[in-house]
C-alpha cells in the first residue's frame, strides 16, 4: 500500500495559502489545520460537532473527546488540542460569529448543502492539493506529516502512538516517514 506524502514546511505554507485563495477560506483552512496540527482523519474532521471544540462559555476545549460514531474504529477518542490548532479555532470561529448562535451539538464544518461526509472532505483534499500543485498528496498527508514532525521532534513513540489514536505500535511506526537526510542526521548525533 502506498503511502501518503508527508508535506515539507514550504508545501504547507503553500497550502494554506491556497486555502486562503478559496471560497470558503477560514473553513478551508480549519479543515487543513485540524489534519497537520492534530492528525486528525477525513471522518473525523467531517463528524466534528460545535460541542466538540467549544465550551458552554464558546471557549476553545483543550481536548477534543470524539464519540465512537464520530470516529474510525468505533472507538471513543480523544484529540489533544495545541495552541497553534486552539488559535485556527478561534480563528474560524470569529469568522463565523453565527456558529455560536447555532445548536452546539450541530456540525462544526458545513457545505452550501448541509454536513460533510468523509468523501466530501477527501475530495476537498485533493482538490487544495491540486490547486497547490502538491502531487501525491492526499487527505492522509496532514495526518502523517503530524505523526512524523512529531518523531523528528523527538517525542518518543509510546506518545506519538497515543497522539495518532492508535491501538498498534506497528501502525505508528509506518506512519513515520524516514529519508537519508534524517539518518545522516541521527549518526552524527553519536560521537566520542
Amino acid at each position: 500500500m502506498k503511502q501518503a506524502k508527508v508535506l515539507n514546511e514550504t508545501e504547507i505554507k503553500k497550502l494554506m495559502k491556497v486555502c486562503e485563495l478559496t471560497r470558503y477560506a477560514e473553513r478551508n483552512r480549519l479543515i487543513v489545520s485540524l489534519s497537520v496540527l492534530s492528525g486528525m482523519r477525513a471522518c473525523e474532521i467531517a463528524n466534528l460537532r460545535i460541542n466538540n471544540v467549544l465550551s458552554g462559555t464558546n471557549e476553545v476545549l483543550d481536548l477534543i473527546v470524539l464519540d465512537k460514531e464520530q470516529t474510525k474504529g468505533n472507538k471513543r477518542q480523544t484529540v489533544v488540542v495545541s495552541t497553534a490548532l486552539k488559535k485556527e479555532i478561534l480563528r474560524y470561529v470569529t469568522a463565523k460569529p453565527q456558529l455560536l448562535k447555532r445548536d452546539k451539538g450541530g456540525f462544526l464544518l458545513r457545505t452550501q448543502k448541509g454536513s460533510f461526509s468523509s468523501q466530501t472532505i477527501q475530495n476537498l483534499f485533493r482538490q487544495l492539493y491540486e490547486l497547490a500543485n502538491i502531487p501525491q498528496a492526499s487527505s492522509h498527508s496532514g495526518r502523517r506529516t503530524f505523526i512524523t514532525k512529531l518523531s523528528e521532534n523527538g517525542v518518543a513513540v509510546p506518545i506519538i502512538q497515543k497522539l495518532a489514536r492508535h491501538s498498534s505500535l506497528s501502525t505508528t511506526q509506518r506512519y513515520i516517514e524516514v529519508s537519508d537526510d534524517k539518518l545522516y542526521n541521527a549518526v552524527n548525533t553519536v560521537s566520542y
